[in-house]
């Protein structure tokens, strides 16, 4: 059973962001950003870098506001591997077990007992509408949806959504690494993207977004690159992620779409409000 949190009022502006993934360096340097905004966490603040306990303690220090994302309920409950949603023997499938071994090994009984608590996904009241934040999907939490995902399927989350949550004027998401805004039926669909990691376009700066009455802006995330890389060779972790985080790319593309991937095979798509 999903378990929808009740976050109530929200007043102010809000910073979202996903996927710190053990990125200590890039979660300081979003926090740093916050000024008066309430912060939100859609999940993963584990993954593919080396400080993963550093950025779970820096995270509740701060109290964001956060859900679970699909590490954090591995963690959580234990598991082996980080439940991600890459297909079975996929490059990312396979370069996911080195880090997950060592973030499983670095988190706490402590840590995962606070994992274990976090909501699937919550609600809110915010400037007269009403807000969801999920990780991926509602079907499935690491269900990958881009900016060039057909509509059919933004409307099948949002059908599974309005079951468990009620109406929703705006969904907040995670998960796919990406940041986008579309627009489905009368409701706003905005992926905050990730702070852990590139969004695969050659920059090393990652993604935010500030969401205002005036809409939503997807920020550019600067911060000092060479302290998470450092941590990573100390620990490691040099199967791939660590050079990712100096060119910009991926190690893999092959969870992503081909319009994404750096030689499109088929015309880019814009998202609406993409930054």
């Amino acid at each position: 059973m999903m378990h929808v949190a009740d976050w109530g009022q929200i007043t102010g502006d809000l910073l979202v962001f996903g996927g710190a993934y053990s990125n200590l360096a890039a979660l300081h340097a979003v926090l740093a950003l916050r000024g008066q905004s309430r912060v939100i966490n859609t999940g993963d603040l584990v993954a593919y870098c080396a400080q993963a306990a550093e950025t779970v303690a820096c995270a509740r220090r701060a109290g964001l506001l956060s859900i679970a994302g699909n590490v954090e309920r591995q963690l959580g409950d234990n598991a082996l591997d980080c439940g991600c949603g890459f297909a079975d023997g996929s490059a990312c499938d396979l370069l996911s077990a080195a880090w997950y071994g060592f973030a499983n090994l670095a988190i706490g009984s402590e840590e995962r007992a606070w994992m274990s608590g976090l909501p699937d996904a919550a609600v809110f009241h915010w400037n007269g509408r009403r807000v969801a934040v999920i990780h991926g999907g509602v079907t499935d939490p690491v269900r990958f949806l881009w900016p060039s995902t057909e509509a059919a399927v933004f409307e099948e989350e949002l059908a599974a959504l309005l079951q468990v949550a009620g109406p929703i004027d705006v969904v907040l998401s995670g998960h796919s690494g990406v940041a986008f805004h579309r627009r489905i039926k009368d409701v706003d669909w905005i992926n905050a993207g990730v702070i852990g990691m590139p969004p695969n376009d050659g920059r090393v700066d990652t993604r935010y977004a500030r969401v205002t009455q005036q809409g939503v802006i997807f920020e550019r995330l600067v911060y000092d690159v060479t302290l998470t890389v450092d941590a990573m060779k100390a620990a490691g972790l040099t199967q791939g992620y660590h050079k990712a985080l100096q060119t910009g790319y991926w190690p893999s593309e092959d969870v992503l779409p081909p319009a994404l991937r750096r030689v499109p095979l088929v015309p880019s798509f814009s998202p609406k409000g993409g930054g």
